[in-house]
Protein backbone atom coordinates (compact mmCIF):
# COMPACT_ATOMS: atom_id res chain seq x y z
CA UNK A 1 0.00 0.00 0.00
CA UNK A 2 1.49 3.31 -1.11
CA UNK A 3 2.06 6.03 1.44
CA UNK A 4 1.03 9.58 0.64
CA UNK A 5 4.66 10.51 -0.05
CA UNK A 6 4.99 7.55 -2.42
CA UNK A 7 1.75 8.55 -4.14
CA UNK A 8 3.13 12.06 -4.55
CA UNK A 9 6.31 10.64 -6.09
CA UNK A 10 4.29 8.60 -8.61
CA UNK A 11 2.34 11.69 -9.58
CA UNK A 12 5.54 13.66 -9.95
CA UNK A 13 7.08 11.01 -12.18
CA UNK A 14 4.11 10.77 -14.56
CA UNK A 15 4.63 11.51 -18.22
CA UNK A 16 2.50 14.33 -19.59
CA UNK A 17 -0.42 13.24 -21.79
CA UNK A 18 0.00 9.59 -20.80
CA UNK A 19 -2.25 7.41 -18.67
CA UNK A 20 -1.37 7.00 -15.01
CA UNK A 21 0.95 4.58 -13.27
CA UNK A 22 -0.60 1.19 -12.46
CA UNK A 23 -0.79 1.74 -8.70
CA UNK A 24 -2.63 5.03 -9.14
CA UNK A 25 -5.54 2.99 -10.53
CA UNK A 26 -5.64 0.17 -7.99
CA UNK A 27 -3.63 0.76 -4.81
CA UNK A 28 -5.56 1.07 -1.49
CA UNK A 29 -3.21 3.79 -0.26
CA UNK A 30 -3.90 5.87 -3.36
CA UNK A 31 -7.65 5.53 -2.86
CA UNK A 32 -7.19 6.63 0.76
CA UNK A 33 -5.33 9.70 -0.49
CA UNK A 34 -7.99 10.35 -3.14
CA UNK A 35 -10.66 10.25 -0.45
CA UNK A 36 -8.77 12.49 1.95
CA UNK A 37 -7.75 15.11 -0.56
CA UNK A 38 -10.56 15.09 -3.13
CA UNK A 39 -13.72 13.28 -2.05
CA UNK A 40 -13.71 14.66 1.49
CA UNK A 41 -12.85 18.19 0.33
CA UNK A 42 -14.70 18.90 -2.93
CA UNK A 43 -18.35 19.64 -3.68
CA UNK A 44 -20.10 16.42 -4.73
CA UNK A 45 -23.37 15.96 -6.59
CA UNK A 46 -25.75 14.11 -4.28
CA UNK A 47 -29.28 14.01 -5.72
CA UNK A 48 -31.64 15.96 -7.96
CA UNK A 49 -33.70 18.21 -5.69
CA UNK A 50 -36.96 16.94 -7.19
CA UNK A 51 -36.24 13.48 -5.76
CA UNK A 52 -36.83 15.00 -2.31
CA UNK A 53 -40.32 16.06 -3.31
CA UNK A 54 -41.98 16.46 0.10
CA UNK A 55 -41.25 17.22 3.72
CA UNK A 56 -39.23 14.39 5.24
CA UNK A 57 -38.17 12.87 1.91
CA UNK A 58 -34.57 11.72 2.20
CA UNK A 59 -31.77 10.01 0.32
CA UNK A 60 -28.60 8.45 1.69
CA UNK A 61 -25.16 8.01 0.20
CA UNK A 62 -21.83 6.60 1.33
CA UNK A 63 -18.76 8.71 0.60
CA UNK A 64 -15.75 6.64 1.60
CA UNK A 65 -16.04 6.21 5.38
CA UNK A 66 -18.84 8.77 5.71
CA UNK A 67 -22.55 7.85 5.57
CA UNK A 68 -24.61 10.95 4.75
CA UNK A 69 -28.35 11.66 4.69
CA UNK A 70 -29.87 14.45 2.58
CA UNK A 71 -33.39 15.47 3.62
CA UNK A 72 -36.04 18.09 2.91
CA UNK A 73 -37.17 19.99 6.00
CA UNK A 74 -40.59 21.32 6.98
CA UNK A 75 -39.46 24.74 5.72
CA UNK A 76 -38.81 23.28 2.25
CA UNK A 77 -35.05 23.60 2.58
CA UNK A 78 -32.83 20.64 1.72
CA UNK A 79 -30.13 19.89 4.30
CA UNK A 80 -27.47 17.23 4.70
CA UNK A 81 -26.19 15.57 7.86
CA UNK A 82 -23.76 12.89 8.85
CA UNK A 83 -25.98 9.82 9.03
CA UNK A 84 -24.73 9.00 12.54
CA UNK A 85 -26.64 9.18 15.80
CA UNK A 86 -25.01 11.42 18.42
CA UNK A 87 -25.71 8.81 21.12
CA UNK A 88 -23.72 5.71 20.20
CA UNK A 89 -23.16 6.14 16.49
CA UNK A 90 -25.92 4.04 14.93
CA UNK A 91 -26.83 4.92 11.35
CA UNK A 92 -30.14 6.76 11.43
CA UNK A 93 -31.30 5.82 7.93
CA UNK A 94 -30.30 2.49 6.43
CA UNK A 95 -32.39 2.64 3.25
CA UNK A 96 -31.25 4.35 0.06
CA UNK A 97 -34.28 6.64 0.17
CA UNK A 98 -37.59 7.13 1.91
CA UNK A 99 -39.79 9.55 3.81
CA UNK A 100 -39.88 10.16 7.56
CA UNK A 101 -41.55 12.76 9.82
CA UNK A 102 -38.52 12.75 12.14
CA UNK A 103 -35.07 11.20 12.09
CA UNK A 104 -35.34 8.44 14.69
CA UNK A 105 -32.38 6.28 15.64
CA UNK A 106 -33.49 2.63 15.43
CA UNK A 107 -31.18 1.67 18.33
CA UNK A 108 -32.41 3.75 21.29
CA UNK A 109 -34.94 6.03 19.58
CA UNK A 110 -33.05 9.27 19.98
CA UNK A 111 -35.16 11.56 17.78
CA UNK A 112 -34.08 14.52 15.68
CA UNK A 113 -36.15 17.12 13.93
CA UNK A 114 -35.64 17.52 10.18
CA UNK A 115 -33.29 20.45 10.84
CA UNK A 116 -31.00 18.15 12.88
CA UNK A 117 -32.06 19.32 16.34
CA UNK A 118 -32.23 16.61 19.01
CA UNK A 119 -35.79 16.66 20.38
CA UNK A 120 -36.02 13.39 22.32
CA UNK A 121 -33.47 11.33 24.28
CA UNK A 122 -35.04 9.14 26.94
CA UNK A 123 -33.64 8.91 30.49
CA UNK A 124 -30.54 11.04 30.00
CA UNK A 125 -30.85 12.87 33.32
CA UNK A 126 -31.69 16.41 34.36
CA UNK A 127 -28.28 17.87 33.49
CA UNK A 128 -28.36 16.54 29.91
CA UNK A 129 -28.21 19.40 27.36
CA UNK A 130 -29.91 18.21 24.17
CA UNK A 131 -28.77 21.35 22.34
CA UNK A 132 -25.20 20.01 22.39
CA UNK A 133 -26.11 16.79 20.59
CA UNK A 134 -27.75 17.84 17.36
CA UNK A 135 -26.79 16.04 14.17
CA UNK A 136 -23.49 17.05 12.60
CA UNK A 137 -24.15 19.12 9.50
CA UNK A 138 -22.75 18.60 6.04
CA UNK A 139 -22.53 21.62 3.72
CA UNK A 140 -25.40 21.48 1.24
CA UNK A 141 -26.53 23.70 -1.67
CA UNK A 142 -29.25 23.42 -4.29
CA UNK A 143 -28.00 24.80 -7.59
CA UNK A 144 -30.84 25.01 -10.07
CA UNK A 145 -32.27 21.67 -8.96
CA UNK A 146 -29.03 19.78 -8.41
CA UNK A 147 -28.07 19.23 -4.77
CA UNK A 148 -24.35 19.32 -3.95
CA UNK A 149 -22.77 18.47 -0.62
CA UNK A 150 -19.28 18.94 0.82
CA UNK A 151 -17.75 17.11 3.78
CA UNK A 152 -14.98 19.63 4.36
CA UNK A 153 -15.13 21.83 7.45
CA UNK A 154 -14.54 24.78 5.14
CA UNK A 155 -15.75 23.97 1.62
CA UNK A 156 -14.10 25.37 -1.49
CA UNK A 157 -15.72 28.37 -3.15
CA UNK A 158 -18.68 27.52 -5.34
CA UNK A 159 -19.46 31.09 -6.34
CA UNK A 160 -18.08 30.61 -9.85
CA UNK A 161 -20.30 27.61 -10.60
CA UNK A 162 -23.51 28.64 -8.81
CA UNK A 163 -24.74 31.46 -11.10
CA UNK A 164 -23.67 29.69 -14.28
CA UNK A 165 -25.30 26.36 -13.45
CA UNK A 166 -28.47 27.99 -12.14
CA UNK A 167 -28.78 30.08 -15.31
CA UNK A 168 -28.08 27.22 -17.72
CA UNK A 169 -30.45 24.83 -15.92
CA UNK A 170 -33.31 27.31 -15.52
CA UNK A 171 -35.08 26.47 -18.82
CA UNK A 172 -35.11 22.77 -17.86
CA UNK A 173 -37.29 23.53 -14.85
CA UNK A 174 -35.80 20.86 -12.61
CA UNK A 175 -37.90 22.10 -9.68
CA UNK A 176 -40.95 21.04 -11.73
CA UNK A 177 -39.54 17.61 -12.58
CA UNK A 178 -39.74 14.14 -11.07
CA UNK A 179 -37.58 11.02 -11.15
CA UNK A 180 -39.11 8.63 -13.69
CA UNK A 181 -36.49 5.91 -13.26
CA UNK A 182 -33.32 5.26 -11.28
CA UNK A 183 -30.53 2.75 -11.88
CA UNK A 184 -27.53 1.92 -9.72
CA UNK A 185 -24.77 -0.39 -10.92
CA UNK A 186 -21.33 -1.33 -9.67
CA UNK A 187 -18.45 -1.04 -12.11
CA UNK A 188 -15.42 -3.10 -11.14
CA UNK A 189 -12.98 -0.34 -11.93
CA UNK A 190 -11.25 2.58 -10.24
CA UNK A 191 -13.27 5.79 -10.09
CA UNK A 192 -10.75 7.59 -12.29
CA UNK A 193 -11.22 5.00 -15.05
CA UNK A 194 -14.97 5.61 -14.91
CA UNK A 195 -14.42 9.35 -15.38
CA UNK A 196 -11.77 8.84 -18.07
CA UNK A 197 -14.11 6.63 -20.05
CA UNK A 198 -16.83 9.27 -19.84
CA UNK A 199 -14.54 12.08 -20.98
CA UNK A 200 -13.93 10.69 -24.48
CA UNK A 201 -15.92 9.23 -27.34
CA UNK A 202 -12.90 7.60 -28.99
CA UNK A 203 -14.51 4.32 -27.94
CA UNK A 204 -18.11 5.19 -28.83
CA UNK A 205 -18.24 3.89 -32.41
CA UNK A 206 -17.01 0.47 -31.32
CA UNK A 207 -18.92 0.26 -28.05
CA UNK A 208 -22.15 2.26 -28.15
CA UNK A 209 -24.40 1.46 -31.13
CA UNK A 210 -27.52 2.76 -29.34
CA UNK A 211 -25.98 6.07 -28.29
CA UNK A 212 -24.34 6.70 -31.65
CA UNK A 213 -27.74 6.95 -33.31
CA UNK A 214 -28.03 10.42 -31.79
CA UNK A 215 -24.70 11.40 -30.20
CA UNK A 216 -21.78 12.24 -32.46
CA UNK A 217 -18.42 10.64 -31.77
CA UNK A 218 -16.70 13.41 -33.72
CA UNK A 219 -14.26 14.98 -31.22
CA UNK A 220 -14.96 18.44 -32.67
CA UNK A 221 -18.43 18.19 -31.12
CA UNK A 222 -17.12 18.36 -27.59
CA UNK A 223 -13.62 19.83 -27.98
CA UNK A 224 -14.43 23.50 -27.43
CA UNK A 225 -12.06 26.25 -26.38
CA UNK A 226 -14.38 29.09 -25.51
CA UNK A 227 -17.76 30.78 -25.95
CA UNK A 228 -16.95 31.77 -29.53
CA UNK A 229 -14.78 28.81 -30.52
CA UNK A 230 -16.43 25.60 -31.67
CA UNK A 231 -17.29 23.74 -34.85
CA UNK A 232 -19.67 25.63 -37.20
CA UNK A 233 -22.63 23.35 -36.47
CA UNK A 234 -22.28 24.00 -32.75
CA UNK A 235 -21.96 27.76 -33.26
CA UNK A 236 -25.15 27.72 -35.34
CA UNK A 237 -26.88 25.66 -32.66
CA UNK A 238 -25.83 28.12 -29.95
CA UNK A 239 -27.21 31.07 -31.91
CA UNK A 240 -30.56 29.34 -32.48
CA UNK A 241 -30.89 28.21 -28.88
CA UNK A 242 -29.83 31.51 -27.35
CA UNK A 243 -32.31 33.37 -29.58
CA UNK A 244 -34.97 31.19 -27.93
CA UNK A 245 -33.73 31.96 -24.41
CA UNK A 246 -31.51 28.91 -23.82
CA UNK A 247 -28.03 29.64 -22.40
CA UNK A 248 -25.79 27.45 -24.53
CA UNK A 249 -22.25 28.69 -25.07
CA UNK A 250 -19.25 26.89 -23.65
CA UNK A 251 -18.34 28.06 -20.14
CA UNK A 252 -15.98 26.41 -17.72
CA UNK A 253 -13.95 26.45 -14.53
CA UNK A 254 -10.44 27.87 -14.97
CA UNK A 255 -8.92 24.44 -14.23
CA UNK A 256 -11.65 22.54 -16.09
CA UNK A 257 -13.20 21.10 -12.93
CA UNK A 258 -16.57 21.80 -14.51
CA UNK A 259 -17.94 22.69 -17.90
CA UNK A 260 -21.29 23.61 -19.44
CA UNK A 261 -22.14 23.60 -23.15
CA UNK A 262 -25.21 22.77 -25.24
CA UNK A 263 -24.60 20.60 -28.28
CA UNK A 264 -26.85 19.52 -31.16
CA UNK A 265 -27.67 15.86 -31.59
CA UNK A 266 -26.99 14.05 -34.86
CA UNK A 267 -29.25 14.76 -37.83
CA UNK A 268 -31.64 16.97 -35.83
CA UNK A 269 -32.42 14.14 -33.43
CA UNK A 270 -34.69 15.16 -30.58
CA UNK A 271 -33.61 12.83 -27.81
CA UNK A 272 -31.49 9.85 -26.80
CA UNK A 273 -33.89 7.25 -28.18
CA UNK A 274 -33.64 4.44 -30.67
CA UNK A 275 -36.05 6.31 -32.97
CA UNK A 276 -34.23 9.65 -32.39
CA UNK A 277 -37.63 11.22 -31.55
CA UNK A 278 -38.65 12.67 -28.20
CA UNK A 279 -39.24 10.07 -25.50
CA UNK A 280 -41.61 12.32 -23.54
CA UNK A 281 -44.42 14.30 -25.15
CA UNK A 282 -44.44 16.91 -22.36
CA UNK A 283 -41.31 19.06 -22.52
CA UNK A 284 -39.18 19.98 -19.54
CA UNK A 285 -39.66 23.44 -18.02
CA UNK A 286 -39.64 26.18 -20.64
CA UNK A 287 -37.78 24.29 -23.36
CA UNK A 288 -38.92 25.94 -26.63
CA UNK A 289 -38.46 23.11 -29.14
CA UNK A 290 -37.76 19.39 -29.23
CA UNK A 291 -34.44 19.53 -31.07
CA UNK A 292 -32.63 21.71 -28.51
CA UNK A 293 -29.87 19.13 -28.29
CA UNK A 294 -28.23 18.26 -24.99
CA UNK A 295 -26.87 20.63 -22.37
CA UNK A 296 -23.74 18.84 -21.17
CA UNK A 297 -22.53 19.46 -17.64
CA UNK A 298 -19.73 17.71 -15.79
CA UNK A 299 -18.22 18.45 -12.40
CA UNK A 300 -15.23 16.54 -11.06
CA UNK A 301 -14.96 14.28 -9.25
CA UNK A 302 -18.38 12.69 -9.47
CA UNK A 303 -20.96 13.79 -12.02
CA UNK A 304 -21.77 14.20 -15.69
CA UNK A 305 -25.23 15.09 -17.02
CA UNK A 306 -27.42 15.56 -20.09
CA UNK A 307 -30.35 17.99 -20.17
CA UNK A 308 -32.59 17.62 -23.21
CA UNK A 309 -35.90 19.17 -24.21
CA UNK A 310 -37.99 16.18 -23.15
CA UNK A 311 -36.02 14.77 -20.20
CA UNK A 312 -32.80 15.00 -18.23
CA UNK A 313 -30.30 12.32 -17.24
CA UNK A 314 -28.13 12.89 -14.16
CA UNK A 315 -25.20 10.68 -13.21
CA UNK A 316 -23.40 10.28 -9.89
CA UNK A 317 -20.37 8.17 -9.10
CA UNK A 318 -19.00 7.18 -5.70
CA UNK A 319 -15.87 5.12 -5.02
CA UNK A 320 -16.39 1.88 -3.12
CA UNK A 321 -12.89 0.37 -3.21
CA UNK A 322 -9.72 0.86 -5.28
CA UNK A 323 -11.35 -1.18 -8.06
CA UNK A 324 -15.09 -0.66 -7.50
CA UNK A 325 -17.24 2.34 -8.31
CA UNK A 326 -20.96 2.87 -7.81
CA UNK A 327 -22.68 4.57 -10.76
CA UNK A 328 -26.19 5.93 -10.21
CA UNK A 329 -28.29 7.26 -13.09
CA UNK A 330 -31.63 9.03 -12.80
CA UNK A 331 -34.02 9.97 -15.60
CA UNK A 332 -36.02 13.14 -14.91
CA UNK A 333 -39.24 14.14 -16.68
CA UNK A 334 -41.80 16.89 -16.17
CA UNK A 335 -43.69 16.24 -12.94
CA UNK A 336 -47.02 16.18 -14.79
CA UNK A 337 -45.85 13.65 -17.40
CA UNK A 338 -47.75 10.38 -16.97
CA UNK A 339 -46.06 7.04 -17.62
CA UNK A 340 -47.94 5.13 -20.29
CA UNK A 341 -49.54 8.32 -21.58
CA UNK A 342 -46.78 10.91 -22.05
CA UNK A 343 -43.86 8.50 -22.10
CA UNK A 344 -42.94 4.84 -22.25
CA UNK A 345 -40.31 3.84 -19.70
CA UNK A 346 -38.50 1.42 -22.00
CA UNK A 347 -38.23 4.05 -24.74
CA UNK A 348 -37.02 6.64 -22.22
CA UNK A 349 -34.31 4.52 -20.64
CA UNK A 350 -33.13 2.05 -23.26
CA UNK A 351 -30.28 4.04 -24.82
CA UNK A 352 -28.57 4.92 -21.55
CA UNK A 353 -29.24 1.58 -19.87
CA UNK A 354 -27.50 0.01 -22.86
CA UNK A 355 -24.73 2.60 -22.78
CA UNK A 356 -24.14 2.27 -19.04
CA UNK A 357 -23.79 -1.49 -19.32
CA UNK A 358 -21.45 -1.15 -22.29
CA UNK A 359 -19.36 1.38 -20.35
CA UNK A 360 -19.29 -0.98 -17.37
CA UNK A 361 -17.81 -3.71 -19.54
CA UNK A 362 -15.25 -1.32 -21.04
CA UNK A 363 -14.14 -0.04 -17.63
CA UNK A 364 -13.93 -3.52 -16.13
CA UNK A 365 -11.80 -4.82 -19.00
CA UNK A 366 -9.65 -1.69 -18.74
CA UNK A 367 -9.13 -2.35 -15.02
CA UNK A 368 -8.28 -6.02 -15.60
CA UNK A 369 -5.60 -5.03 -18.08
CA UNK A 370 -4.14 -2.38 -15.78
CA UNK A 371 -3.88 -4.95 -12.97
CA UNK A 372 -1.42 -6.89 -15.11
CA UNK A 373 2.29 -6.38 -14.26
CA UNK A 374 2.74 -5.96 -18.03
CA UNK A 375 0.74 -2.72 -18.06
CA UNK A 376 2.59 0.53 -18.55
CA UNK A 377 1.12 3.99 -19.19
CA UNK A 378 0.25 4.70 -22.81
CA UNK A 379 -0.24 7.97 -24.71
CA UNK A 380 -3.59 9.73 -24.97
CA UNK A 381 -4.79 10.94 -28.36
CA UNK A 382 -4.65 14.73 -28.36
CA UNK A 383 -7.34 14.65 -31.06
CA UNK A 384 -9.76 12.20 -29.46
CA UNK A 385 -8.90 12.25 -25.74
CA UNK A 386 -8.49 15.92 -24.92
CA UNK A 387 -11.17 15.57 -22.23
CA UNK A 388 -9.26 12.74 -20.59
CA UNK A 389 -6.06 14.78 -20.60
CA UNK A 390 -7.92 17.67 -18.96
CA UNK A 391 -9.32 15.40 -16.25
CA UNK A 392 -5.98 13.74 -15.50
CA UNK A 393 -4.25 17.12 -15.43
CA UNK A 394 -6.90 18.37 -12.97
CA UNK A 395 -6.57 15.27 -10.79
CA UNK A 396 -2.77 15.30 -10.73
CA UNK A 397 -2.64 19.04 -10.13
CA UNK A 398 -5.02 18.92 -7.18
CA UNK A 399 -3.37 15.86 -5.63
CA UNK A 400 0.14 17.22 -6.07
CA UNK A 401 -0.81 20.50 -4.40
CA UNK A 402 -2.51 18.78 -1.48
CA UNK A 403 0.02 16.01 -0.96
CA UNK A 404 3.02 18.28 -1.31
CA UNK A 405 4.83 20.20 1.43
CA UNK A 406 2.51 22.62 3.17
CA UNK A 407 3.61 26.22 3.79
CA UNK A 408 4.95 26.80 7.29
CA UNK A 409 2.85 28.83 9.67
CA UNK A 410 4.18 32.30 10.37
CA UNK A 411 5.86 32.68 13.75
CA UNK A 412 3.85 34.64 16.28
Amino acid sequence: MLSQSETLARLGARRADFSLDRDLYCDPGVLAADLDHIWYREWLFAVPACELDKTGAYATLQIGAYPVVVIRGADGRIRAFHNVCRHRGQRLCSKASGTTPKLVCPYHQWTYDLDGKLIFARDMGEDFDAAKFGLKKVHCVDLGGMVFICLAEVPPAISDLAPKLTSYLAPSGLAEAKVAFSSTIIENGNWKLVIENNRECYHCGGSHPSLCRTYSDNPRMTAMEGPDSASPDILDHWKRCEAAGLPSRFTNHARMQWRLARIPLLNNAESYTMSTKAAVSKRMGAMPFNDAGSLLFFHYPNTWNHFLADHAIVFRILPISPTETQVTTKWLVHKDAVEGVDYDLETLTRVWLNTNDEDRQVVEENQKGILSPAYEPGPYSKIQEEGVIQFIDWYCGVMTERLGPQPALAAE
